[in-house]
C-alpha cells in the first residue's frame, strides 16, 4: 500500500507562497522596489496601470544581472543576501528569503529586462505561471526593468477579492511612501495611468517629508534626536495642534525598514498625554538604528513585524525623547537680542504725553464693618428666589426669575454649577427637560423617557438624506468664502474619485495642491459642522476601505453624525419637535450606527433606588 503524503509541484508551492507574500498589488511594489534598492539603484521609477491589476513596472539603474542570475532569481529560495543561518542576524538588506520573485512569477505574466553596467547587451526573460516562455539576449538600459501584468490571472478567487482601483492604489501609494521616506538619499517617481503622482529628488529627511506631505508640513515638525548604547533614535513628530483624527501620518522604521509595533506606538502616544484631544492621533516619522543582531526581522512573510531583544529598554527611550522634544517646543522662549530694550508701545500711544498715574482711595471703606443691609437685600433677590425654586422655600416664581438667576451667575463669582435645564411656563409644570444640551427627559404615565439628542438627530437626518438621495440630489448651500481643508494626496484622490456621488450629496470643491477648497456643502448642515463632517467622510471613504455600494450609506452617516454633534436643543418647544420628528422615523430606537437612542426609567425602578 502506497503512502498518501507526496511533494507538491513547484508551481503549486509557489502559488501557496504567493498567498503569504503577495496579498495585493501593493505587495508587488514593496518586494520589487526593495530589490532595486538592494541592487544599489539610485533612481527608481514605478509605473502603474489600473491600480496594478493591469500593469506594474519597476525600472531601476541598479547593478543588473547576468544571464545565469536572471533565470535563477525566479526560483524559490534563490537569494544573494544570505549563505548561512547566522546571516539572518546581521541583515542590512531589504530582502533575503528569495520568495518574492518566485511568488510573483507564479501568479502573473512577468517580463524581465536586465543588463550589467560592464556589458553592452542585456537579458530578456518572460515567465507565465512559473514557466519560462522566452529567454533571449536584448538591447536594454543598464540596470533592471521588470513588468508584472495580469496579477492573479490564474487565481481568480484572489483577484475577485481585490478592492476598487482607488482603494488598491491607495495601498500602492502608501507602500511607495514608506520606502521613499526610508531612503531620502534616492530618487523615486510614481506614475498611475500615465499621470505623474510623485517625483521625489534625493535630499535630507525633512525635505523628503515635505515633498511627500506638502510644503505646509515643514512648520509642523518637531525634531527628535537621541543616541544611547542600545538604540539611536532620530526623526520628527508633529506638533500637537496639527494632530488628526486618523492615523495616516505615522511611520516608524528600524534600520531603514518600515515596521508595525503596538508597543512602541503606545510609547509615542503616551508622550502626547495631556496634549491632544480625545481620539486624535499625532504624526510621527521616527527612525531607529539598532545592531541587527539584536532584532529578528524573520518573523512574518511581509517583514513588517519585528522582534526586539531589548524592547523594554527602548520603550522609555522613545517616550522620554519625544517628551523632551515637545517640552523644548512648548516652553522655550524666543529671544531676540537685536531688539531694543525700550518698551514696545502700540503705535497709537507713542506720541501721547506721559502722565503720572494717580491712585484713588475710598476713605469711608472699612473692611471690618458688618451690615445687615446686604443680607436683607439678598433675601429678596432673584438668586434667593431661584434657590426657593429648587425646593428650599416658597415656589412662587416664573421664568424671568430663572433668567435673573442665570444673569447673576454670569456676572458674579459663581456659587454653584449652573443648572442647565429649561422650563416651559412654570417651575411647577415641567413637560420636557433638556439636560446639559445632550439629553431630553420626557415624562411618561409611569416614569419618564430619556432621549440622546445627538443620536436622535443622527437618525432623523440620516433617514431624511437617504429618502431624498434616492429621488433627487441633496440641496446645497454656497459659501461666500471657501473653506480650506488640508488633505493628503490619497484623501484628495478619494474625494475626486467619488465626485459625482459627493456632489449629489451637496458638496462642491476645487483642489489647490494639498488643500480641498470647499465651495458648497449640504444645506442640512450648519456651517460649523463642515470640518467635522469632512473629517468623518475622510475616515469612512479613505481609511475604512468601504465598497462602492456602501459609500452612499457612509456619506449619509457622516453628515448625520456631524449634524448631531452640532445640533442644539435649548427649550421645551424644540425638544418636543425633535421627539415628534424622531417618532416619525420607522426605526426610532437605534441610530444608524446601531447605538441606542432612548431608554425608559419607571417609577418602580426609581423607587427601588431610594429604598
Amino acid at each position: 500500500m502506497s503512502g498518501v503524503i507526496h511533494l507538491l509541484p513547484d508551481h503549486i508551492a509557489n502559488q501557496i507562497a504567493a498567498g503569504e507574500v503577495i496579498q495585493r498589488p501593493a505587495s508587488v511594489i514593496k518586494e520589487t522596489v526593495e530589490n532595486a534598492i538592494d541592487a544599489g539603484a539610485t533612481d527608481i521609477k514605478v509605473i502603474i496601470k489600473d491600480a496594478g491589476k493591469t500593469l506594474i513596472q519597476i525600472i531601476d539603474n541598479g547593478s543588473g544581472m547576468n544571464t545565469e542570475d536572471a533565470v535563477r532569481c525566479f526560483e524559490r529560495h534563490a537569494t544573494s543576501k544570505i549563505s548561512l543561518a547566522s546571516d539572518l542576524f546581521a541583515l542590512r538588506t531589504k530582502g533575503f528569503r528569495g520568495e518574492a520573485l518566485a511568488s510573483i512569477a507564479a501568479i502573473a505574466h512577468v517580463t524581465l529586462k536586465t543588463r550589467l553596467h560592464s556589458v553592452e547587451t542585456g537579458n530578456l526573460i518572460q515567465i507565465e505561471g512559473s514557466k519560462i516562455t522566452n529567454q533571449e539576449e536584448t538591447i536594454c538600459s543598464k540596470g533592471t526593468s521588470i513588468e508584472i501584468k495580469n496579477l492573479f490571472y490564474n487565481v481568480p478567487a484572489r483577484r475577485n477579492f481585490l478592492k476598487s482601483d482607488i482603494v488598491e492604489f491607495g495601498h500602492i501609494r502608501e507602500e511607495f511612501i514608506r520606502i521613499a521616506m526610508a531612503h531620502p538619499e534616492l530618487n523615486f517617481s510614481l506614475y498611475h495611468n500615465d499621470s505623474e503622482v510623485y517625483r521625489l529628488v534625493s535630499g535630507i529627511l525633512r525635505k523628503r517629508i515635505n515633498d511627500i506631505l506638502g510644503k505646509s508640513s515643514n512648520d509642523k515638525l518637531v525634531p527628535i534626536e537621541e543616541k544611547t548604547d542600545i538604540v539611536t533614535l532620530y526623526g520628527y513628530v508633529g506638533k500637537p495642534e496639527f494632530a488628526k483624527k486618523t492615523r495616516g501620518e505615522q511611520y516608524i522604521f528600524v534600520n531603514n525598514r518600515f515596521f508595525k509595533d503596538a508597543y512602541f506606538n503606545n510609547a509615542i502616544s503616551k508622550a502626547f498625554d495631556g496634549l491632544l484631544p480625545q481620539k486624535y492621533f499625532p504624526s510621527y516619522f521616527l527612525f531607529l538604528e539598532i545592531d541587527p543582531s539584536r532584532i529578528d526581522v524573520n518573523v512574518h512573510p511581509t517583514k513588517t513585524e519585528i522582534k526586539f531583544e531589548e524592547e523594554r529598554s527602548i520603550y522609555p527611550i522613545i517616550l522620554s525623547s519625544i517628551r523632551q522634544a515637545l517640552g523644548k517646543y512648548n516652553i522655550s522662549p524666543t529671544l531676540d537680542f537685536e531688539q531694543e530694550t525700550s518698551f514696545d508701545l502700540p503705535h497709537s500711544m507713542r506720541n501721547m504725553p506721559v502722565v503720572e498715574p494717580t491712585i484713588k482711595v475710598d476713605p469711608t471703606y472699612n473692611p471690618f464693618k458688618t451690615s445687615t443691609d446686604s443680607a436683607s437685600r439678598s433675601s429678596g433677590s432673584s438668586f434667593s428666589k431661584a434657590i426657593k425654586a429648587e425646593g428650599f422655600g416658597n415656589k412662587d416664581l416664573n421664568p424671568k426669575d430663572w433668567e435673573a438667576f442665570y444673569n447673576i451667575e454670569e456676572s458674579e463669582e459663581p456659587i454653584q454649577e449652573k443648572i442647565e435645564i429649561q422650563v416651559e411656563e412654570s417651575a411647577l409644570d415641567v413637560r420636557q427637560l433638556v439636560f446639559k444640551g445632550r439629553y431630553i427627559l420626557s415624562p411618561l404615565p409611569r416614569g419618564f423617557m430619556i432621549i440622546d439628542i445627538q443620536r436622535a438627530v443622527e437618525r432623523i437626518v440620516y433617514d431624511e438624506l437617504m429618502n431624498k438621495f434616492i429621488l433627487n440630489p441633496i440641496s446645497s448651500q454656497q459659501l461666500l468664502f471657501p473653506i480650506s481643508i488640508e488633505a493628503s494626496k490619497n484623501e484628495i484622490d478619494h474625494w475626486n474619485d467619488n465626485r459625482s456621488l459627493l456632489e449629489r450629496f451637496g458638496w462642491n470643491w476645487t483642489v489647490n495642491e494639498n488643500q480641498l477648497e470647499i465651495n458648497a456643502f449640504p444645506s442640512i448642515l450648519q456651517e460649523e459642522a463642515i470640518q467635522p463632517c469632512i473629517l468623518q467622510i475622510m475616515e469612512n471613504i479613505v481609511f475604512a476601505e468601504i465598497d462602492k455600494g456602501e459609500i452612499a450609506h457612509a456619506l449619509s452617516l457622516s453628515i448625520a453624525s456631524a449634524a448631531g454633534k452640532i445640533k442644539k436643543v435649548e427649550h421645551h418647544q424644540s425638544a418636543e419637535q425633535l421627539i415628534e420628528e424622531l417618532f416619525r422615523c420607522p426605526e426610532h430606537s437605534y441610530c444608524p450606527s446601531g447605538k441606542k437612542i432612548l431608554d425608559k426609567l419607571t417609577l418602580e425602578e426609581l423607587s427601588n433606588r431610594f429604598s
